[in-house]
């Protein structure tokens, strides 16, 4: 009862992760094809109007920086944008596949694609401690120290049952020639 509970737990875990991975790969696929439709449009005029949608002054520094990266844009970076959006997408609903299909490969992926951002955070924490860069930091922190946490589980299940298949051979060859023993003395005879 208590395999069937924690391979349960480990399921539902998987999953969870797995939704999270695919949640993200869509966000990214959506801002890919907001990336499309910007192509052949005045991003300048677009950049001041969604500075003025959230009430922001142009001339501050961020909607300033944001309205000059807009005004720079071309259209092949949009395209190449959009060709990233992609390429990142894949990658998650392959993870999130790899996941949800409980495929040791997903775990060993995720943990790599997750634990890449770590430092990055850090440093991104360490310069300036901001709420969402903490709540960043521990989901992705939490999500790999799961998988990595499943992974020496399941490695050590692995291992205990392979010693328990070796030993039940060795008992079993051991009841063998013990039989064997047994029968060849009974036709000898005293």
């Amino acid at each position: 009862m208590h395999s069937k509970s924690r391979k349960f737990h480990h399921t539902i875990g998987l999953h969870i992760v797995a939704l999270f991975e695919g949640a993200k790969g869509v966000l990214v696929l959506l801002a890919g094809f907001g990336f499309l439709t910007l192509i052949h449009q005045d991003l300048h005029l677009a950049a001041e109007r969604l500075v003025r949608r959230f009430h922001l002054n142009p001339a501050s520094n961020y909607p300033r920086i944001f309205i000059d990266a807009a005004t720079h844009m071309t259209n092949m970076r949009l395209w190449m944008l959009a060709a990233s959006a992609l390429l990142y997408t894949i990658v998650r609903f392959v993870e999130a596949f790899g996941l949800w299909k409980q495929r040791p490969w997903a775990e060993w992926f995720a943990i790599l694609t997750g634990g890449i951002y770590i430092p990055v955070e850090i440093y991104e924490l360490l310069e300036r401690s901001t709420w969402p860069r903490v709540v960043v930091l521990v989901i992705n922190v939490g999500i790999v120290g799961y998988l990595a946490y499943e992974l020496d589980r399941t490695a050590r299940n692995r291992s205990v049952h392979k010693k328990r298949k070796q030993q039940k051979r060795i008992i079993q060859m051991h009841g063998d020639h013990d039989r064997r023993q047994l029968s060849q003395d009974g036709r000898r005879g005293p």
